[in-house]
């Protein structure tokens, strides 16, 4: 008998409301730890909301949310990011005048020792080789550290963005990493790297949740499907138990919402 996955977020009854328009309608949804996710629908569907909710940008009108079997508030980011949940934007959020190796370690820098750590003089010999090490470790290959983002290309750029977020949740059991849209600006080989990235933080006990409209993506790196159509959940399925052609329809419309969902 395989082992029962804990929950790691939950999101139960979950309405958001902008004026008399409801943006996000009574939608249940949930990953486990050790779980990738994908997150579908069409532009306007209310997936791109739900993770901004789950993140802490946005606040439901109603339900609730639980980290761990815990219910939390969620008033910004820094909340959402207390409770082991890291988040990958569109825009990416990095600093583009410094390289690839301080991206990586915002937050966590290393310090000189002696009189020019006190001062916050970092050691950049050592931010470098231990951005090297963690990169490594995650299998996404950077040409540069050494080179301001500023100056990489788009997919360059997403995959640093991807390491950052990956090492932060990487080795925390009950780590949770929402993407969204991470291979929108990649090429073949780049995407191959995320979805391999994917796969092994599942495999490592990470809860991933990917927001895509790339379904190779999504049926080649995620173990489960959720679909949404004009704010309400229509979809919740094994990847191993359905079909592109099936996918399309509840992203589409063409196929009426599932039972009991």
């Amino acid at each position: 008998m395989s082992e029962q996955k804990s929950v790691a977020l939950d999101l139960e009854g979950i309405e958001l409301h902008y004026g008399y328009v409801k943006a996000l309608d009574g939608i249940n949804f949930k990953v486990n730890q050790g779980e990738a996710v994908a997150l579908l629908g069409d532009n306007g569907a209310g997936k791109s909301t739900l993770l901004k909710l789950m993140s802490g940008v946005h606040k439901q009108t109603r339900g609730t949310i639980r980290v761990h079997g815990e219910e939390v508030h969620f008033h910004a980011p820094k909340d959402s990011a207390n409770a082991g949940i890291e988040m990958v934007y569109q825009d990416l959020a990095l600093v583009d005048a410094l390289d690839s190796a301080t991206n990586l370690l915002l937050g966590r820098e290393i310090l000189r020792k002696g009189p020019l750590g006190w001062l916050g003089f970092v050691d950049r010999k050592k931010m470098i080789a231990e951005a090297n090490a963690e990169t490594e470790l995650l299998g996404v290959k950077i040409a540069n550290l050494t080179r301001p983002v500023e100056m990489l290309s788009g997919g360059q750029r997403q995959g640093v963005a991807l390491a950052r977020a990956a090492v932060r949740v990487n080795g925390k059991p009950n780590g949770i990493l929402l993407l969204d849209e991470p291979t929108a600006a990649l090429g073949y080989e780049q995407k191959v790297m995320v979805e391999g990235l994917i796969k092994r933080l599942a495999a490592a006990g990470i809860a991933v949740v990917v927001v895509t409209h790339d379904l190779p993506l999504a049926f080649n790196a995620t173990s489960r499907m959720v679909v949404l159509n004009r704010g309400r959940k229509v979809c919740d399925v094994q990847t191993t138990e359905t079909t592109y052609e099936k996918i399309v329809g509840y992203i589409t419309g063409a196929l009426p919402a599932q039972e009991g969902i």
